[in-house]
């Protein structure tokens, strides 16, 4: 197979700037690499490096201020408001370190949102969202709001959120940052299990240096720049 049919995701020269009073404030320039199929990749940096920045830039929530990002056949710059908003619809699942889940709905019902945004029936999404509940290990919470979970079932919900329209890509910005160690790491556990068996496209941004040992690439985002450094070189 050749390199350019295993490549999912391209970033040619990304710059990010953001105006700051009367002067232009540089978050990043110059960003250049390339995602394969089925890779997991940490991005890891200090707060403010642009972590979230470049992670919303690569699901075309955020436009760059110069520089190309390339995703499954599609130049993300290119695109309309219209076309962005499918594109993240059919190929990109976001987890946040909030869930952001729904409070008035039930588990089942956050989950099945999305397929309920593309106009199908309870009918037709109900028995899908079930379906990834049970993939997260929550089908008994199904009918519970989310009030009544835990930090981490919360975010398990939003992780099948995430999933239910069966992205090739999953973006996540610090999905554990809010949990407990042992929460955060039964966490990361699911994610990197949901990665291999659906044969996902992962980039994960968190602060937690021991998984992002666990990916197979890791980028550090430091001074504006980016360099892709050894995952055996970060403390496990």
């Amino acid at each position: 197979m050749h390199l350019i049919e295993q490549e999912l995701l391209r970033v040619e020269n990304l710059k990010k700037v953001f105006r700051s009073g009367e002067a232009d404030l540089v978050l990043f320039e110059n960003l250049s690499f390339r995602v394969k199929r089925g890779e997991m990749l940490a991005i890891v940096g200090e707060s403010g490096a642009g972590k979230s920045t470049l992670l919303h830039i690569l699901s075309a929530l955020d436009r760059a201020s110069a520089g190309d990002v390339y995703c499954a056949n599609l130049q993300l710059n290119s695109l309309s408001q219209d076309e962005a908003a499918d594109f993240r619809n059919r190929e990109t699942g976001f987890v946040w370190q909030f869930h952001y889940l729904l409070p008035e709905f039930t588990a089942a019902e956050n989950v099945a949102m999305p397929l309920l945004l593309r106009g199908q029936t309870w009918q037709q999404a109900g028995p899908e969202a079930l379906r990834w509940l049970r993939e997260v290990g929550l089908e008994q919470r199904a009918h519970h709001r989310s009030g009544e979970l835990s930090g981490g079932e919360q975010q398990r919900v939003a992780l099948a959120r995430a999933l239910i329209t069966r992205p090739r890509l999953l973006l996540a910005d610090e999905p554990t940052g809010d949990l407990d160690g042992h929460t955060a790491e039964a966490v990361f556990s699911l994610i990197a299990r949901l990665h291999r068996e659906h044969q996902l496209t992962s980039l994960i941004a968190t602060h937690n240096l021991s998984f992002a040992r666990r990916c197979h690439r890791v980028l550090r985002l430091q001074a504006g720049r980016a360099e892709e450094i050894s995952p055996e070189s970060l403390p496990s």
